[in-house]
């Protein structure tokens, strides 16, 4: 994987007899800005993302980039740290581009975000974050509070009624409490019985006391909301501890390199939710024409770049593909004000995870209706559908 670019400019001369003239430059790369975690406890999704986007820029070139000029993804590692990543975001912003994508994590988000209230347009890659409708900062995927509905929705209707959860001290378990507790124990959910809710520090080396908490619960499924490392605490605690009921996670966690490091503890009944990105060829899958067609050129671009995508890729590829589409049918040189009031108001835009509706859904475009559930096949080697989309499980 590349890390790093080194770009070389050259000016070639031709002479011949009796005259001589100069080779045309070539144009200008049309540079954005990426903010991402190469290294660090995000960079399980950091790197992901970093390889989507040279997958991405490779096809973009290939078709014309933006007027003629060439995209060039510029990356800048924040290396995990919030701190880091306002540095850098003060940086692109002091260059006066019209937009900036990432970060991959929450909390790096979250901190950059007052520093972009007017511009640059900012599309983040955690769908953990909440920027306020018609702000300039976007967030990528399903939301996390909608793949906790799909997540919640599919485990009550297949019978499974007392839930117990356990979320980190971080953002991202932060967010999840918020969510949670909107879900549970109301409207449709309200038969619901949340029967131990637990806490742990993303770096404990240990969960075996709060486990053991759940254990005495007896939930009937058992929700471990979070994400990268701290995830695999969870799942190999809980299978030192004989947890063997349902366990969902975030789709954070649709990671084929997580997936493979952590297989002698996984859950053997491991569920998560995202876009409807897995679904691929599969054909219980109800997709669009135009979502399919997406999906056709996403996997095939992968394919010839060697590649297998999971969910860090799509993170990426769909923001990339968003906004690049965008700048092409803006006029060349557009500002970041332009870019923003053409992507408030852009719908029936198919991406890979779904159709997008920025009317519908402010600086997301997803919503619920284009979330599903999927679970691991260790079999398959792949995320297996198993729900339609908002969670309602397949026959």
């Amino acid at each position: 994987m590349r890390m790093g670019r080194v770009v070389f400019i050259a000016l070639s001369v031709l002479a011949g007899a009796g005259s001589s003239s100069a080779m045309a430059a070539a144009p200008k790369p049309y540079d954005i800005d990426v903010i991402v975690s190469l290294t660090g406890g995000g960079a399980f999704l950091g790197k992901e993302e970093h390889a989507s986007l040279l997958v991405a820029e490779k096809a973009f070139n290939k078709t014309g980039g933006v007027h003629g000029r060439p995209i060039r993804f510029v990356f800048h590692d924040d290396q995990s740290s919030p701190q880091l990543s306002v540095q850098l975001a003060h940086r692109v912003i002091a260059g006066h581009a019209p937009v900036l994508l990432g970060s991959t994590l929450v909390a790096s988000c979250n901190a950059m975000a007052p520093l972009v209230k007017n511009g640059p347009v900012m599309y983040c890659f955690s769908p953990g974050v909440h920027p306020p409708a018609g702000s300039y900062m976007f967030s990528a995927g399903v939301s996390t509070f909608d793949q906790a509905n799909a997540l919640v929705r599919y485990f009550r209707l297949r019978g499974w009624t007392k839930l117990a959860l356990m979320t980190s001290t971080d953002a991202t378990g932060q967010d999840a409490d918020r969510g949670f507790a909107k879900l549970l124990g109301k409207g449709g959910n309200k038969d619901l019985k949340l029967v131990a809710h637990v806490h742990f520090n993303p770096t404990d080396v240990s969960v075996d006391a709060q486990l053991e908490k759940v254990k005495q619960a007896a939930p009937q499924a058992f929700i471990g909301w979070a994400t990268g490392a701290p995830s695999a605490t969870i799942f190999r605690d809980a299978e030192q501890a004989g947890l063997s009921m349902p366990m969902g996670t975030t789709g954070g966690n649709m990671s084929y390199a997580q997936m493979s490091h952590f297989a002698a503890f996984l859950p053997k009944q491991l569920y998560l939710p995202s876009g409807e990105w897995p679904i691929g060829d599969d054909p219980r899958g109800d997709l669009q024409p135009s979502v399919k067609a997406k999906q056709k050129q996403f996997y095939a671009a992968f394919k010839a770049a060697g590649e297998k995508p999971d969910e860090g890729s799509v993170l990426a590829w769909d923001p990339a593909t968003i906004l690049v589409d965008a700048l092409r049918k803006l006029p060349e040189g557009a500002s970041a004000a332009q870019l923003h009031d053409y992507l408030i108001h852009l719908k029936e835009q198919a991406g890979v995870s779904g159709v997008y509706d920025f009317q519908k859904t402010p600086q997301r475009g997803l919503s619920l209706e284009d979330d599903v559930v999927t679970r691991w096949s260790k079999k398959a080697g792949r995320w297996v559908l198993v729900s339609k989309p908002t969670g309602i499980p397949l026959p």
